[in-house]
C-alpha cells in the first residue's frame, strides 16, 4: 500500500515541482545573467539542494515502483512475501540510488 501511494505522490511531485523548477530555469536562462545567477544561488542553497535531492529520490522511487508494477502486470509478484519484498526493495533501492547520485555530484 505504501509503495502504491508513494508512486502516485512522487509522480505528482515530479510533474508539479520538477515542472516549476524547469520553467524557472528556462525563464532565468532566457532573461539574462542576473536572473540565471539568482536561480543558481537558490538552487545551490541548502533549501534548493534539499528540493533537488527530494526530486532525485522521487525520480528513483517512481521509476523503481513503475518497474515493480510493470512486472506485476505480467502476473509476477502477487504472492504476499514477494510483494512485500519488492515493495521494500523499491524504497531501499531509491534511497541507495539517490545517495549514490548525490555522492557523485558532491565528491565526484
Amino acid at each position: 500500500m505504501l509503495v502504491s501511494i508513494l508512486h502516485r505522490a512522487t509522480g505528482d511531485g515530479l510533474a508539479i515541482v520538477g515542472g516549476l523548477i524547469l520553467l524557472w530555469w528556462l525563464a532565468a536562462a532566457a532573461t539574462g545573467p542576473d536572473a540565471y545567477a539568482l536561480f543558481i544561488a537558490c538552487a545551490s542553497s541548502w533549501l534548493g539542494t534539499l528540493v533537488l535531492v527530494g526530486l532525485t529520490w522521487g525520480f528513483f522511487q517512481h521509476t523503481l515502483s513503475g518497474l515493480r508494477h510493470l512486472a506485476m502486470d505480467t502476473g509476477w509478484g502477487y504472492d504476499v512475501a514477494v510483494s512485500k519484498t519488492t515493495a521494500r526493495l523499491t524504497i531501499l533501492g531509491s534511497l541507495a540510488l539517490t545517495a549514490l547520485v548525490w555522492a557523485f555530484i558532491i565528491y565526484g
